[in-house]
């Protein structure tokens, strides 16, 4: 072969070599072309949820908003065909008045054990317990037939909150100084945090369902108790001689904690991480209750001893409305309605229930029931799930 042409067969020889290297493992393109191969994409780390809740609770649906699953009429599957109705417990009375808010009539009355104190929500939402504080029981009410079924020995049952995983209730033992967590189905005795504070009785959680507050009313006190150890891990005095802490609200951010103080006439704010030294805001007589907004931007607050409705708006960090009682009343625990448009209160003192248009402050009507009516329940509400008392949805 002439030395040319051999050199020309060596150097397309090695060419082809080359490409044939270049190709190996790679598929053919559509044109028939030859492309290398493209590495496989690496796996994905796990995403993190935006919050690091307590095991077992479920996810934090916006951690700007604690109060993100309230949106008016977002009810869940559970109580969706539940027909909606205001329990009201009368603690002199010992009965539940049943109202139906379209008409504003009771349309049944309830017998239950001595001195009802609130109308709390079960964490899988599908049960409402009656807290018979000097009766020792707890009764519960089936809210699709608002029937009573039998009621479960617990001693001492002020008031009823649910641990955000589910997996305890916890009886806030006012008289006997004791957190007493249950099984939230039997309500058996599972295990009892002593308190040195006197009438332990409001409680809200934390954005991540680790720790929650507690008022002690008769000693003007706050714990911070962890949920999973079930132990009180700070306690304080609230700066106010002769301070009634009552109510506890968490702020929708989860920063502040709001504390009503029905001596001081205004609520208390605590940063719950730090546990420091709390801020004071003035709102009326006899501050009480404490209800956020179905758009998480306002809260109402009941003014007991005055007869009026504070309205706190978060982002301003003020009290930007006040609105009164017609003919005055005592406006102490309930709940905003599933649409967002009506608040519901108990008149502690006056035997009867007050709605009030959330819109304008005007009062819808005023509704006669038994002695004492307290911790009124709006059911059903929006919500994942209940963390219990007249209304803490998650």
């Amino acid at each position: 072969m002439h030395p040319n042409l051999v050199k020309r067969t060596l150097l397309a020889g090695a060419a082809l070599a080359v490409l044939a290297a270049c190709g190996a493992g790679a598929k053919g393109g559509p044109d028939g072309a030859t492309r290398a191969a493209v590495p496989a994409p690496a796996k994905k780390a796990a995403q993190k949820p935006a919050v690091d809740g307590l095991p077992g609770m479920p996810p934090v649906l916006d951690p700007k908003d604690v109060y993100a699953a309230d949106r008016p009429n977002r009810l869940s599957p559970v109580v969706r065909d539940f027909p909606s109705r205001v329990y009201v417990p009368n603690t002199e009375s010992d009965t539940v008045s049943v109202i139906d808010p379209r008409t504003y009539q009771v349309i049944d009355t309830l017998r239950v054990g001595r001195q009802p104190q609130h109308v709390v929500a079960s964490w899988d939402l599908k049960t409402l317990w009656v807290n018979n504080d000097r009766g020792n029981t707890l009764t519960p009410i089936d809210p699709r037939t608002g029937k009573t079924g039998r009621s479960v020995e617990v001693h001492d049952p002020y008031n009823l909150y649910f641990t955000p995983d589910g997996k305890y209730a916890v009886v806030m033992a006012s008289l006997d100084r004791e957190l007493v967590f249950r099984d939230p189905h039997t309500m058996k005795r599972v295990r009892t945090e002593p308190v040195t504070c006197y009438g332990v009785n409001h409680a809200d959680f934390s954005l991540d369902g680790r720790y929650f507050i507690v008022s002690c009313e008769f000693s003007g006190e706050l714990l911070k108790v962890d949920t999973a150890k079930m132990k009180v891990v700070a306690q304080q005095r609230l700066p106010f001689p002769g301070a009634m802490p009552q109510d506890v609200k968490v702020s929708p951010d989860g920063k502040r904690f709001y504390v009503a103080d029905m001596k001081a006439d205004g609520m208390w704010i605590v940063d719950g991480d730090t546990f420091g030294k709390p801020a004071f805001l003035h709102t009326g007589k006899g501050c009480h209750g404490l209800y956020v907004s179905r758009d998480s931007r306002r809260m109402y607050v009941s003014n007991r001893g005055e007869g009026t409705i504070s309205v706190f708006d978060f982002a301003a960090n003020e009290v930007t409305d006040t609105w009164r009682l017609p003919q005055g009343g005592s406006p102490d625990m309930g709940g905003v309605s599933a649409d967002g448009k009506v608040l519901w209160l108990s008149g502690r003192y006056n035997s009867e229930v007050y709605a009030i248009d959330t819109g304008t402050g005007r009062q819808l009507a005023r509704i006669k029931v038994g002695s004492g009516p307290h911790g009124l329940a709006v059911y059903p509400q929006p919500g994942r799930y209940s963390l219990g008392h007249t209304g803490v949805f998650r």
